[in-house]
């Protein structure tokens, strides 16, 4: 665990890719390592400072790590830094720091200081003002950017005021437009949000005119896809 204590001069590329033993710190075991270590800091720290190879690793560990706790990350500001990701020129750090804020809200670890670390990562990101971000990454020109987007703003749309803070950024229809791209992750992913979107009583209002289009996803060659768009239905339909 002190690869991330060596000199900077040393923490580059190169290292990385040429140290086998790196790939193993993103397997659950190696995670752990990391963060009872209490290295986490120190890669969000290092993710405002390295260039970008660097900076993509270092979001891949610490999605890994996210995974199993986000608390000393959240405590460390990962969100904020995670949102000034979001609007890089690089599409593949946009892509993979969406996919590590799915990671800030789908931690499986409790914490004494928040009991509840997703709901904690969830509010963290309606009151950095990320989902907006995210909601304008669903028009992306790269696929792996939208399916993480729409990821992300499935986790982040779970409360109430996540909910309304994607509505107010008119998620919905890049949403929808989603739907028929060929990407199968970016399909499902899509269809997860609308149908967080669609507990809204606003959002299944508008959602129930697309009621054919997930009918048509019934059909769909991917099974998740397939079952996402019956859950869809189910909840768009849905009367109280």
């Amino acid at each position: 665990m002190t690869l991330y204590r060596i000199p900077v001069q040393l923490h580059r590329a190169s290292l990385h890719i040429q140290n086998p033993q790196y790939l193993e710190f993103l397997n659950c075991t190696r995670a752990q390592g990391i963060v009872s270590s209490g290295l986490i800091p120190s890669l969000v720290w290092k993710l405002q400072r390295e260039d970008e190879k660097i900076q993509a690793l270092l979001l891949d560990t610490l999605a890994a790590c996210l995974m199993e706790d986000a608390t000393e990350a959240l405590a460390s500001c990962v969100v904020p830094f995670l949102k000034e990701k979001l609007l890089s020129a690089n599409s593949d750090i946009r892509a993979k720091a969406a996919r590590t804020l799915i990671a800030v809200s789908e931690a499986t670890q409790l914490s004494p200081l928040w009991p509840s670390i997703p709901l904690e990562g969830k509010n963290q990101v309606w009151q950095h003002d990320v989902i907006p971000i995210l909601a304008h990454l669903l028009k992306d020109k790269v696929d792996e950017v939208q399916a993480n987007a729409a990821g992300a703003l499935t986790y982040a749309t779970v409360t109430t005021k996540g909910k309304y803070a994607a509505l107010d950024a008119e998620a919905i229809r890049p949403l929808l437009e989603l739907l028929h791209l060929s990407s199968s992750k970016v399909r499902l992913n899509a269809i997860k949000a609308l149908t967080m979107l669609a507990e809204a009583p606003e959002g299944r209002k508008l959602l129930q005119a697309h009621v054919p289009t997930f009918r048509a996803l019934e059909k769909d060659a991917s099974a998740a896809v397939r079952q996402a768009a019956q859950i869809a239905i189910q909840v768009i339909e849905w009367k109280p």
